[in-house]
Parts: structure tokens; sequence; C-alpha cells
């Protein structure tokens, strides 16, 4: 930078914090669980997991905010129920697949690739690594929780 003028590195070190601060802003206007268009689980409901055994698309008409994250529901009931007990219906790992949290790294999810242990939703990236999942859940349970507290803080998402 030593043949740019000053006032260009002026303008040029304001530009990077102003970015900075924008990444920084829609972060936390995203809300703490791993979204798609703005909405938690791809819009699924998370109740249905527990109740129905199956993932069930949500609807707009019964949303609730929790953490800053919007969530979508099939009734106003699995709405209900969610806004009781956010704690047992919330998707571990804030939504991010498990897999990849027992491998250190924040992942994107498929709503279909889900697993409901000991009372805990944990969704994967797809149906492949579901499979992986399953052939050692409580082991991957144990490391994805012991990495959770660090992997948590990390922005970069594996789509």
């Amino acid at each position: 930078m030593k043949n740019i003028p000053l006032p260009r590195r002026v303008s040029i070190s304001r530009l990077a914090i102003c970015l900075t601060m924008g990444a920084l802003a829609a972060h936390a206007v995203a809300g703490e669980y791993f979204e798609r268009n703005g909405i938690a689980i791809q819009g699924y409901d998370p109740v249905a997991y527990f109740q129905m055994g199956r993932p069930v698309q949500g609807s707009p008409d019964f949303k609730l905010q929790h953490k800053g994250s919007e969530f979508h529901f099939s009734s106003q009931a699995n709405r209900n129920a969610f806004a009781a007990d956010p704690d047992r219906y919330s998707p571990q790992y804030n939504g991010f697949c498990a897999f990849g949290m027992a491998s250190g790294y924040k992942a994107a999810i498929q709503p279909t690739a889900f697993t409901v242990v000991n009372g805990k939703l944990y969704l994967n990236y797809n149906a492949d690594i579901q499979k992986k999942w399953g052939t050692d859940v409580s082991g991957y349970v144990k490391k994805a929780d012991g990495l959770w507290p660090e992997t948590s803080r990390q922005a970069k998402v594996v789509e």
C-alpha cells in the first residue's frame, strides 16, 4: 500500500471496516440456528420429527422466533408445543450437520436426513452422511458435544 496516496488508503481501510461490520451484523441478525432463506431447518417443523417420526414442511402461517431464528410449524399445536419447550424440540448444534460437528466443522443440512436419539434431534448433510452417522451415533454425539463450544464460533459453513 505504500504507492497509494494517503486519502485512498484511508478510504480502503474504512471500506474494509464497513464490510467486516456488515458481515458481523448480518450474522447476528440471522439468529443462532443454521438458516437457509432466513428460516431454520429450511422451514421444516421441528416438532413433527418427534411427534410424527418424519420431516414435515412447516407453514409461515405457524411461525415463531426463537433465539433470533424463524421456525415454521405444520400446525398451531406444534407451534405451541415448541413455544412451551423449545430446548426439547430444537435441533442439536443449532441445526448444523451433526456428523460435520463431530468432525470439527459446521455444515449445511438436508432436513430429510435426520435422527432422533434419546429425545434429541440430529440433522445431517445428506442421506449418505446420515448412514455414516448411524454407524456410531453415541461416539459421534460424544465427539460433537466436545467440539461444539469451539466449533460453534466458526463463521464458515460447508454447503
